[in-house]
């Protein structure tokens, strides 16, 4: 056992306190991309975690319920206090990191064509650019233009094709890929 915490071979067992139940939640929150939280009330555990998401710069959502409803009161309070994003779908959550989720795919008549256009071929300067983001770590254009070994100026143009596609987003601290 190691500061109360149990051997995963030792099996010794290990009873809730109030310090643990905290220090799960700071690693819930540091370990996730994004957290989403579903109907909490006023003095919610996942209030704690959320808190910690919000310090760490983690995107943060909530999903309310009827504001009459004791059980949607901490989601109400991160939609005031915390600028919370409200989502109802999970379209949504994935959107708050970055993650695109097609979810009309199976629906007749969407055959893979955005908007009925035709895709596009990619140019060199557009695919080396896409190679050169990340899907979790936002990247400056200056960054991308060197592990591209682009101009600074093509890696712009590239960025605001593929921006016009879809496959890249720009966020507060630079760019990533859309999956």
């Amino acid at each position: 056992m190691v500061d109360g915490l149990a051997d995963v071979n030792g099996g010794t067992s290990v009873h809730a306190y109030k310090l643990r139940f905290c220090q799960r939640n700071r690693l819930i929150a540091a370990a996730s991309q994004a957290t989403v939280v579903l109907e909490a009330g006023w003095r919610s555990g996942s209030l704690n975690t959320a808190g910690h998401a919000a310090a760490l710069g983690r995107p943060l959502g909530a999903v309310p319920g009827p504001v009459t409803s004791p059980t949607s009161a901490g989601c109400h309070r991160l939609l005031r206090d915390y600028d919370a994003i409200c989502v109802t779908t999970a379209a949504e959550m994935a959107e708050l990191i970055g993650v695109g989720v097609d979810l009309e795919l199976d629906q007749p008549g969407a055959g893979g064509v955005v908007g009925g256009a035709v895709p596009r071929e990619r140019t060199s300067d557009q695919i080396r650019v896409f190679d050169a983001l990340s899907v979790r770590a936002p990247r400056v254009p200056a960054e991308v233009a060197r592990r591209s070994g682009l101009s600074t100026a093509a890696v712009l143009g590239a960025l605001g094709a593929l921006d016009l596609e879809g496959s890249v987003r720009e966020r507060a601290t630079g760019w990533v890929r859309v999956t």
